[in-house]
């Protein structure tokens, strides 16, 4: 079995795990067939970002203790749909992006320029 890659070509790297992220909850952007929103973008999420995405009807502050989610934070990583990434990029509010924990499967939507364009090492956190 081959690792699983990130958008700089080495070996992707954890997303959060608290909160849980990842599409299989395993704190990674791994991806499948089955991940029909791709959520393969690993990002540190903000105020701006939190507040559009609400009123986008994607609310991902309030906790939903049913679905086993606490809510974000600003501050918190999690793994966004690659679609919802383009969106608030086009919108001004997008989040910062963790290259090292994105899966390169999020290049089929969204340009390496545009992750790099929003990115931030994780040795700057």
């Amino acid at each position: 079995m081959t690792d699983v890659l990130n958008v700089l070509g080495t070996k992707l790297e954890p997303c959060s795990m608290d909160p849980l992220t990842g599409f299989y909850r395993d704190g990674c952007c791994n991806t499948g067939p089955e991940d029909r929103g791709s959520h393969t973008v690993c990002v540190t999420v903000t105020a701006e970002f939190l507040a559009m995405s609400k009123y986008l009807g994607n609310d991902l502050s309030t906790p939903r203790p049913e679905f086993r989610f606490p809510g974000l934070k600003p501050g918190d990583r999690w793994c966004l749909c690659a679609a919802r990434f383009l969106e608030a990029a086009q919108e001004f509010a997008a989040p910062t992006v963790v290259l090292e924990s994105t899966h390169s499967r999020a290049l089929e939507l969204v340009p390496l320029a545009l992750l790099r364009a929003h990115s931030r090492s994780v040795k700057e956190e």
